[in-house]
């Protein structure tokens, strides 16, 4: 068969053809993105999905709305107000995962040989998905507080780019947090050189202690004219269920037309069933404590794979310890003779029966080889302990 051009330039998932050597029995995974189904609010969903059926099964068994179902983008407006954000239930739209708005980014925006900044490294999808549209893709530093600005502002200025795409707040696969100063510095970049800028918010809400900045998006009332040049795009995936293929995205009137016309070409619209599952559950106030319960499982687990991620490995890996979100991004030293190869390292690991997934595949442009992610969502502190000795051993 002769295939579209644009599929030159992507590749299959190196995540996804990870799993597939998964399979051996006793492996301890810290290799996906997922969060712990354990943590998943059956019961409050159970309830949610019965109202919706009980409340209004027409809304939620019929075809509905492209831009979504309507209580549901009044509860999400009322979401973002939490979060200091004034949005009009018309002023979002829902899409099927957050993933689905990015897919609409590059439908919208994105023609052959555009330039498109993100971080380097950033989400995996993110990458496949941009370059499938054709876009050139420049990497934009970053350290523990993010992109670096600086740095940021002179790629802009080189390569005038169609917009710009962050995860501000414990980035896939950084779990770099943004902080408060750079993140007004990147709406002032926005006005100044009148760019976009994509901030893509799955893991806010995953905090362990301290919470984050405010988000760019509501960040905006402090610097004129940057509103109008921000896409904020939420997920429901990584804090109440992924099953639910929930996100949104806020942008301005002509985007979100746009959008929604690409949308129902594509989909038609985001699940109504999930919909109205998604706004009974937002509207019976049981997220706070879910929340709660959430981010307490996943800060002892995060304490625990760096705590032993020093006794294990200590001087052959530096990291920053992640104050939120699902990952730990490390960086092989390769002190005392150590492996500073993370694909060796991956393999090697394997076959001690632990996998995590190398940092290469998540640069756009010159990736380091050393790098590594590790996610501890999913496993217990116990399975973390033992999968960092396992590592060490491999080491």
């Amino acid at each position: 068969m002769q295939f579209a051009t644009r599929l030159d330039n992507v590749e299959t998932s190196a995540i996804r053809e990870l799993f597939k050597l998964l399979g051996k029995p006793g492996i301890i995974s810290f290799a996906g993105g997922f969060p712990d189904s354990a943590m998943f609010d059956v019961e409050g969903l159970k309830e949610a999905s019965a109202k919706a059926l009980a409340e209004e099964p027409g809304g939620a068994l019929q075809y509905g709305a492209t831009e979504g179902y309507e209580p549901l983008r009044a509860q999400l407006s009322a979401f973002m107000k939490g979060k200091g954000v004034e949005v009009a239930p018309d002023g979002l739209i829902v899409t099927t995962g957050s993933q689905q708005a990015l897919d609409l980014l590059g439908k919208t925006l994105i023609s052959p040989g555009d330039k498109v900044i993100v971080e380097g490294p950033t989400f995996l999808a993110t990458i496949q998905c941009f370059r499938l549209y054709g876009a050139q893709l420049i990497s934009a530093p970053i350290d523990a507080e993010g992109v670096q600005v600086d740095r940021l502002e002179q790629l802009i200025v080189e390569h005038k780019p169609k917009f710009v795409y962050l995860i501000p707040t414990f980035g896939n696969p950084s779990g770099a947090m943004l902080s408060l100063e750079r993140r007004k510095k990147v709406l002032e970049l926005a006005v100044k050189h009148d760019t976009v800028i994509v901030e893509d918010d799955p893991y806010g809400d995953l905090y362990f202690g301290k919470a984050p900045p405010p988000s760019i998006l509501s960040l905006t009332k402090e610097v004129p004219g940057s509103r109008e040049r921000v896409v904020h795009c939420g997920s429901l995936s990584k804090v109440l269920s992924p099953g639910l293929r929930i996100g949104w995205m806020i942008a301005p009137p002509e985007l979100l037309a746009k959008a929604t016309m690409c949308k129902q070409f594509s989909d038609a619209h985001t699940s109504t069933f999930a919909q109205a599952t998604a706004a009974q559950y937002l509207k019976s106030g049981r997220m706070p404590d879910t929340l709660a319960h959430v981010r307490k499982v996943y800060a002892e687990r995060a304490a625990a794979m760096g705590a032993a991620l020093k006794r294990e490995l200590g001087d052959a890996i530096s990291f920053t310890q992640p104050g939120g979100g699902l990952f730990f991004w490390a960086r092989l030293t390769g002190a005392k003779g150590k492996l500073a190869d993370a694909n060796v390292l991956a393999q090697r690991a394997i076959e001690k029966g632990v996998a995590f997934v190398p940092g290469a595949p998540f640069f756009a442009e010159k990736p380091d080889l050393a790098t590594l992610r590790l996610s501890f969502a999913t496993a217990n502190v116990e399975k973390i302990e033992e999968g960092i000795a396992r590592l060490g051993a491999a080491l």
